[in-house]
């Protein structure tokens, strides 16, 4: 395994795109991959490697349930504010399915890693779709990893970032029925505080709720204010560096569950970018 050994070898296994799946891709596929070239490039923030961001969404390897998420979930925008180089290593923390890991991946380069780690709430909706789209593949650097909030299993100093996609919000989201179990939110903080490098970047994208609730509905709606989120952050050693409304959606009041029919997929999302301090 390539990369700066962020995780201990036991504790992690490596799947890889199936070589069927590859075969499955169809010549339309080419063809939108040349026009997303084209579209995203012009839209990636300028700090960015455009050419990495663009050839990483447009990689024909993607499933078509991913590419469909992309015009909702905009990843030229988040991979842009990372800034990532060939070579990093970064983790994308209760990853789901793998959707930006597998972008990731596409930017930091078969030198790099990419640590997609899932917590027992999170993998046991999704080991069946990593064991089939991890299997043979012989490009992207993901080590799939399943730890416990307690004891992420992280090496200290060896990340160069961290993402949290809609996630964030389940560290104080207790169900242990569903393997969500109360989180100590600074023991966490401190985890992911302590694998990043100097300047190590940390970005936070979530659903919003109404202004001024805190995570007071959390547990009811699956959000929480961007304020709380902010202060919570900035307050576990991570100095904010900026923000983004990208995701905005002024037509979600932003009262319904993030499940319910009308809203999902369409939630007013907040993005946040801090460093290590």
């Amino acid at each position: 395994m390539k990369g700066s050994g962020a995780v201990n070898s036991h504790q992690i296994v490596q799947y890889d795109l199936s070589d069927l799946e590859k075969r499955r891709m169809k010549f339309s596929r080419y063809v939108f991959s040349t026009l997303a070239v084209l579209l995203i490039a012009a839209s990636v923030p300028a700090s960015a490697d455009d050419d990495l961001i663009a050839s990483a969404i447009a990689n024909d390897n993607r499933t078509e349930v991913d590419r469909d998420r992309d015009a909702r979930s905009k990843p030229e925008v988040i991979l842009g504010l990372l800034d990532l180089e060939s070579g990093q290593a970064v983790i994308d923390v209760f990853a789901g399915g793998g959707y930006y890991s597998e972008l990731l991946a596409g930017v930091v380069g078969e030198e790099g890693q990419v640590i997609l780690q899932n917590n027992y709430g999170y993998a046991k909706w999704v080991e069946k779709s990593l064991q089939e789209r991890y299997i043979d593949n012989e490009v992207p650097p993901i080590t799939v990893l399943r730890s416990e909030v307690p004891d992420l299993k992280l090496s200290p100093a060896s990340l160069d970032a961290a993402l949290m996609v809609m996630s964030y919000h389940d560290l104080y989201y207790y169900n242990p029925e569903v393997g969500f179990e109360r989180a100590d939110v600074p023991a966490f903080f401190a985890q992911i505080h302590a694998a990043l490098k100097p300047g190590g970047k940390l970005l936070i994208v979530d659903h919003a709720a109404p202004d001024g609730t805190g995570n007071s509905i959390t547990q009811e709606i699956h959000r929480i204010d961007e304020a709380f989120a902010r202060e919570d952050i900035e307050g576990n050693r991570f100095r904010f560096v900026t923000s983004s409304d990208a995701l905005r959606n002024p037509d979600d009041d932003r009262s319904q569950n993030v499940f319910a029919k009308s809203i999902r997929g369409k939630t007013d999302r907040f993005i946040l970018l801090f460093e290590k301090q």
